[in-house]
């Protein structure tokens, strides 16, 4: 399984960007895809998830301004970023888990600054 992952870059602060994040490989039906992000020396925390099934979660921090949507037949989760703040500064990473495997993409930075 691989994942492949787009769309990070520099935005001012109240700017939008969308991440997007492709799986391929052999992928079980059931699964969870989803965006992490990571500041420097800081833990990996949850932006937001959606289930195959269409359930999503978000962290508090980004409630009301990240959508997250799945294109399954493309395998495909984006990532819809409004209302961006300085504080949403951190490299993302996508993350795809099924039985009990996670993977990993590559990490995109995204930089909210004037």
């Amino acid at each position: 399984v691989q994942l492949q992952a787009s769309g990070g870059g520099l935005v001012q602060p109240g700017g939008s960007l969308r991440l997007s994040c492709t799986a391929s490989g052999k992928i079980w039906r059931v699964n969870v895809m989803g965006w992490y992000r990571q500041i420097p020396e800081g833990q990996r925390e949850l932006v937001a998830t959606r289930t195959s099934g269409g359930t999503t979660n978000y962290a508090d921090s980004v409630k009301g301004r990240f959508t997250i949507s799945k294109d399954n037949a493309e395998n495909t989760v984006h990532l819809q970023m409004d209302s961006l703040e300085p504080e949403d500064t951190a490299v993302y990473y996508c993350r795809l888990s099924f039985l009990r495997y996670i993977f990993w993409g590559q990490g995109t930075l995204v930089t909210v600054s004037s």
